[in-house]
């Protein structure tokens, strides 16, 4: 079975991208692979964060890797986060400060779509290659949920009376942002055999 390394720290996202491309691909995290140190987020578009991601653990291993880069894109601020959704907050912020502030930045309004972008990029033999995946939705006005991680106690995705948080990992992974994201990639590596 092929190996890819995934370039993130993150063990939320790392449990969910198991999960979805189990028998598929096995997947070694950065931890794993004894890498260290915080990997550059500095371009401006999800894309540009995706392959910078994906290049450094490249340089790093020339092991085929992938990395991927989410914004949460709110109607009523213009699109914010957007690519600084992981840091609304500040740097080091928690993925509830992130809730805070953007709750507050809508208090009031009634616009509340959004939307929840991925982009995946996969470096193989050095050479990227792009999958996006997006759930449009709206931001609750409060919390609800225990499950999943950074803004899904508030995000409620389309035809779903219910928030990310409040779903079953199996149905979240099937419709989620991400989710598309990693079909595509999965799509992609079937068909390499």
């Amino acid at each position: 079975m092929k190996t890819l390394v995934f370039a993130t720290n993150n063990k939320h996202k790392l449990h969910e991208v198991r999960e979805m491309l189990a028998g598929v691909v096995e997947i070694k995290s950065l931890a794993e692979m004894g890498l260290e140190g915080d990997i550059p987020e500095t371009a401006d578009t999800l894309q540009g964060n995706a392959q910078q991601k994906a290049e450094w653990v490249w340089q790093r291993t020339q092991l085929d890797c992938f990395a991927d880069d989410t914004g949460l894109e709110v109607d009523a601020l213009d699109g914010a986060p957007g690519v600084y959704s992981a840091r609304y907050a500040g740097e080091h912020c928690s993925f509830d400060d992130n809730i805070d502030k953007l709750l507050a930045a809508l208090e009031g309004k009634t616009n509340r779509k959004a939307d929840f972008r991925t982009v995946i990029c996969l470096m193989e033999d050095g050479k990227p290659r792009f999958f996006e995946g997006r759930v449009d939705g709206c931001i609750l006005t409060e919390r609800y949920g225990k499950e999943g991680f950074g803004y899904d106690p508030v995000f409620m995705p389309d035809h779903f009376a219910v928030s990310f948080a409040e779903m079953p990992l199996e149905v979240k992974n099937k419709i989620s942002h991400r989710g598309r994201a990693v079909a595509q990639l999965v799509d992609y590596l079937a068909n390499l055999k």
